[in-house]
């Protein structure tokens, strides 16, 4: 318990601190006018208050980001404790806050345009098709968490039990995706501005249930100094680095993230607002990963037999059923489903105006708006139909997903430091991402050389796959200060 503790008040001491810096080097300006303010169309850029937006941005960044990340990324020890708490401080929040401060001061600039402003337009162009993909991705896995979820007895009444789980599974996902298509398409503040809040709100509920279960139990959480070896069941093919850095996303840093700023950028009043939206939320989220992360580890040492061939969707469910009464346990089982639904609807929604500012199509009429999104709706329904007909279809695509988002926070993590750099020519400050950025770089690309079948890794001995991933990390930070003198 005392690693937990401590981990909590490092997280927010970074928010109370090292935001500050962050702040003050970008230059936040409250006198400046904001995209909101200077031009509100009532779909997209609409006013909103900031504590509203707070929790819509923390809604959107989470989702079960932080419950199913942490849950897996747990099964690796107590050093998932560590990149939750460090990786949030110094990298997932300033990516977030930079990200967001950007598209603020950039006309609420979509993530791609900020790729092309400060990576050039070849990297714009590429990005534009990325991004869209990974959104497609999101919305294709967090439609199956959810839907799966709901097959539990606790959510079928007892008359249709008697039906096969993949029949509740269907019904789910269909209603789900129509949910998706209506929040996608309407005003920000019709649905999302009004009952995201409330989600929010849930998930940091059921944040502090755990905590009470904690106390309550006296439940013996892991210590740093009780050891930082790889705990994983299959630790032979499962490398912490890089595993479970790609394993903890949401939780520690999310390349996702920055595509759901510009949407709060497009309804934040005032620049000041910036810090406690976009780093202060990513740090709520941290701190909901780190309890997950504490819960789940507890589970997976002290009572290894509940969790044999459990996903991190099915751990979620162990962990309530075994800590709380059964009308707590509904509650906590549906505030997940919750959110994973408002990520998954945020994620389909970027995707749209993603498409639409690269086209250049009006957003305003109900038409050009179906125009875009139906497209992205099939491929999204595509790849989940190929998820649900396959066994191992939903696993192969979470893999992918979160490889994918944390390749798009190691290219906005590059993004910002030029910006930074542009920022401050004469000044080292562009080294609080550049540290990130190598990091980064060093994880997603050692992933594809040292992963078990899922790149090289099962041909190459490990030490070579990481000797080839620290080359072409160590050429990305050359190429960088020599375009850089050059600038």
């Amino acid at each position: 318990m005392i690693t937990f503790v401590i981990s909590v008040i490092l997280l927010l001491l970074g928010y109370w601190l090292y935001s500050k810096l962050i702040e003050r080097i970008i230059g936040v300006d409250p006198k400046r006018v904001t995209p909101a303010v200077a031009h509100p169309d009532g779909i997209d850029y609409v006013p909103m208050k900031p504590w509203r937006i707070f929790l819509i941005q923390f809604l959107n960044i989470a989702g079960v980001g932080p419950i199913i990340g942490a849950v897996m990324g747990a099964q690796f020890g107590t050093a998932s404790f560590l990149w939750i708490v460090f990786g949030c401080i110094l990298a997932g929040a300033v990516h977030d806050f930079i990200a967001g401060f950007i598209s603020l001061r950039q006309d609420g600039a979509s993530l791609p345009e900020i790729h092309g402003k400060y990576l050039g337009n070849g990297m714009k162009q590429f990005m534009r098709g990325f991004t869209v993909v990974l959104m497609i991705l999101v919305g294709a896995v967090f439609v199956n968490t959810p839907a799966t979820l709901l097959t539990q007895d606790i959510f079928v009444p007892e008359g249709l039990r008697h039906l096969d789980s993949s029949v509740i599974q269907y019904f789910w996902v269909v209603i789900i995706f129509l949910y998706y298509l209506l929040a996608t398409l309407l005003p920000i503040d019709k649905i999302i501005g009004k009952i995201y809040p409330i989600f929010g709100i849930m998930l940091l509920a059921m944040a502090v249930a755990l905590v009470v279960a904690f106390i309550a139990y006296g439940v013996p959480l892991r210590e740093v100094w009780d050891g930082l070896e790889n705990s994983h069941p299959q630790a032979q093919t499962n490398p912490i680095f890089p595993m479970m850095f790609i394993s903890i996303a949401c939780g520690a840093i999310s390349g996702f993230h920055a595509t759901q700023s510009p949407l709060m950028a497009r309804c934040m009043i005032n620049e000041k607002q910036a810090r406690p939206i976009f780093y202060g939320a990513m740090i709520a989220e941290g701190v909901v990963a780190l309890i997950w992360a504490a819960a789940a580890a507890y589970f997976f040492h002290d009572h290894p037999e509940l969790c044999l061939g459990k996903s991190g969707a099915a751990m979620v469910g162990v962990i309530a059923k075994q800590w709380f009464p059964g009308i707590i346990a509904f509650i906590t089982i549906l505030g997940v489903v919750s959110a994973a639904v408002t990520t998954g609807d945020t994620a389909l929604r970027s995707a749209r105006l993603i498409v639409a500012d690269f086209m250049h199509v009006d957003q305003k009429p109900v038409p050009k708006r179906l125009m875009v999104a139906i497209p992205i709706f099939v491929l999204s329904a595509a790849l989940l139909v190929f998820s649900l007909a396959n066994p191992a279809g939903f696993d192969y695509i979470w893999r992918y997903f979160s490889w994918a988002n944390q390749v798009l926070a190691m290219f906005t993590l590059w993004a910002v430091t030029v910006f930074l750099s542009k920022l401050h020519p004469t000044k080292g400050w562009y080294w609080i991402t550049l540290v990130p950025a190598l990091f980064m770089s060093m994880v997603t690309i050692s992933f594809l050389f040292v992963a078990y079948k899922e790149g090289l890794g099962s041909v190459l001995p490990h030490p070579v796959g990481y000797a080839i991933a620290a080359v072409l990390t160590a050429a990305l930070g050359v190429f960088f200060f020599l375009r850089r003198n050059r600038k």
